[in-house]
């Protein structure tokens, strides 16, 4: 599906919108309720990615296929792994079969899990055949993917023993491993946090309880670039929103106070209004700890005419996409000045944006999202726009309800 969007005709913008639970809370939430039947959920993510997890874990024996889910790839591996009875094929698509997963395995493997590789060494599908995991020690790398650490801390209370989780050298998406030790933390695990080691306790029950999941702050991030790119005096309200976010990616109120935008929490709620035009000409973030946030900021950027240079985006180079290589070619077709490492990239101010470009989003929910405020600007197009329900499948009925203007050509 091909979407053309262009912006309200009314820069103006004032509107409520109310965001779907967090996926990264969400994926979490169903692995602990999963281990520990009396959690009960409330605002679930309504992604794809949460659906996929959802209904893989409930598998004992067969193939499950995810998709592009590269969370629940993660999750459901140390989730098969450790429970007495799984038998399953754990698969996704063709990217997902080029993603490695070597470091997890290898992990689960020193815990003594069953776990075989069906086609290339060192990438899904994986055989795991679950069994009772009686070692309580493993290390890892320290600049992997949060999501493999998650992963093993999550099974953690289950446990014998527990977990001591050793990171070696510098550690990386800080915040989504505080995360998931408050989650764990919320159902009564007790763990700790000290310089590279993480402990987590055992717990064999967890009683009645019920959780609400906040809604996602990178969802919210689309709507700081709305902002960002529209006239002083917008004002956008998102729910449901905490102050003391579990979430990484809620450091976007600080940054976006950059281009002019602040944040005001009430309740459940938050209002982002733009009160003045952009405060800098030149930005330098370090986004190790908030990569998601790094498609969005660059195309405000672009956007705004600003200069920017980000850094600590290593782990962009194996989600759905590289996500690096895929926003030099896409924001280069608009006529950005952009250059790329493994690591960093860097975007020089641009005099305009060229008309009639068609954005290619290679499977990735992210590239169609982040994009979509250049319609304040200019008209574009959103190639594949679909590919938003891998987290926010109510995006383009959301933005339409703001004020854009939508049409479809299948």
């Amino acid at each position: 599906m091909k979407l053309y969007l262009s912006g309200p005709s009314d820069k103006l913008l004032k509107s409520h919108i109310k965001i779907t639970g967090s996926k990264s809370e969400s994926n979490r939430l169903l692995l602990l309720k999963a281990c520990y039947p009396g959690i009960s959920i409330k605002n679930l993510s309504n992604s794809d990615d949460a659906a996929v997890m959802k209904k893989g874990i409930q598998v004992n024996e067969g193939e499950v296929d995810i998709h592009h889910a590269g969370t629940a790839m993660r999750f459901l591996t140390s989730y098969f792994a450790s429970h007495e009875g799984k038998h399953v094929t754990l698969t996704g698509s063709q990217r997902m079969q080029e993603r490695p997963i070597k470091i997890l395995v290898d992990a689960l493997k020193s815990l003594g899990a069953d776990i075989t590789y069906l086609k290339n060494e060192n990438y899904p599908p994986l055989r795991i055949n679950g069994r009772t995991l009686s070692k309580a020690k493993v290390k890892l790398p320290a600049d992997i993917s949060s999501q493999y650490i998650s992963s093993l801390l999550l099974i953690a209370p289950g446990l014998e023993r527990g977990l001591q989780l050793e990171l070696i050298g510098n550690i990386t998406s800080v915040p989504y491993i505080k995360m998931t030790l408050g989650l764990l933390g919320q159902i009564g695990v007790e763990s700790s946090f000290d310089g590279n080691i993480i402990t987590v306790l055992p717990k064999r029950s967890v009683g009645e309880l019920t959780l609400t999941v906040e809604s996602d702050w990178s969802s919210a991030s689309y709507y700081y670039s709305i902002a960002a790119l529209s006239d002083i005096g917008t004002k956008i309200s998102l729910s449901s929103y905490r102050k003391d976010s579990l979430q990484g990616d809620s450091i976007l109120k600080e940054l976006y106070k950059d281009f002019g935008v602040n944040t005001e929490f009430k309740k459940d709620s938050i209002t982002l209004s733009k009160s003045k035009i952009g405060l800098k000409k030149d930005v330098h973030y370090d986004l190790t700890n908030a990569p998601d946030l790094a498609q969005t900021i660059a195309v405000t950027c672009f956007g705004m005419g600003i200069r920017c240079h980000l850094s600590g985006l290593h782990t962009l180079k194996i989600k759905e996409t590289d996500r690096l290589v895929a926003l030099k070619k896409e924001l280069s077709k608009l006529g950005a000045a952009i250059s790329v490492t493994n690591s960093m990239l860097s975007l020089e101010p641009s005099d305009g944006i060229k008309k009639g470009v068609a954005i290619d989003t290679y499977n990735d929910h992210r590239m169609a999202m982040a994009f979509s405020p250049l319609a304040l600007k200019e008209e574009i197009a959103i190639n594949d726009a679909e590919v938003v329900s891998k987290s926010y499948p109510d995006f383009w009925e959301d933005l339409e309800h703001l004020g854009f203007k939508i049409r479809n050509q299948e």
